[in-house]
């Protein structure tokens, strides 16, 4: 039975390879009045691949949570909430519990100094002014993981910016929005598959 138990602990080494594992973090606000706000489009983004993946969504200590396989990798995703502004305690927690290193983290958030719906994937950075981030970087002590900023523009008049950022999408954005969310499903898959630096060289700019 030697080559069976050899053949086992192969198999579940394969499982557990942290090079095939990956944490991908929606951030956003939970409740009904944070769903259709702009602040929240790492959890609409989360939720779109969701829904075309038919996964479901379970609420687990610090998050709602789901699994997603796609070629061998295992992606954990992951909507915190613990509000926007404690997002680094629930990254840290499921980092931890999923043994996953910090650069298979993808952390997806919206950046007020990109056009709507433009993409940026950075493999470091500021914060940005992003509480999210703020947060993030404060627990995890660095500012080197992967994140993926998706533009929401900057069209509101001077002291307007909390009102906006939390605000709805207008009826232009909702009419974009959804090619938008599958070419950020893509954006995922890539990072997962391809690795950071070919998701960056692909989508940069788009």
């Amino acid at each position: 039975m030697n080559w069976f138990s050899a053949l086992f602990k192969k198999e579940e080494k394969e499982i557990i390879d942290p090079m095939k594992k990956f944490l991908i973090v929606g951030l956003g606000n939970i409740g009904a009045d944070y769903v259709n706000t702009r602040h929240n489009i790492g959890f609409k983004v989360l939720d779109h691949l969701a829904k075309k993946e038919s996964l479901s969504f379970q609420t687990a200590k610090l998050g709602d949570v789901a699994e997603y396989k796609i070629k061998g990798r295992t992606l954990i995703l992951l909507k915190p909430n613990t509000y926007m502004n404690l997002s680094g305690k629930a990254v840290h927690y499921w980092m931890e519990k999923e043994k996953i290193a910090k650069e298979n983290v993808l952390v997806i958030t919206d950046d007020l100094n990109l056009a709507f719906g433009t993409i940026r994937i950075k493999s470091k950075g500021s914060d940005g002014g992003h509480n999210g981030l703020k947060n993030i970087q404060l627990v995890l002590n660095t500012t080197e993981y992967p994140r993926f900023r998706f533009g929401i523009s900057d069209d509101f008049k001077k002291g307007r910016q909390v009102d906006y950022v939390l605000g709805e999408w207008d009826e232009e954005e909702k009419a974009k929005l959804p090619e938008r969310l599958d070419m950020a499903v893509e954006v995922i898959n890539s990072f997962a598959l391809a690795g950071l630096n070919n998701t960056m060289n692909a989508y940069n700019g788009k």
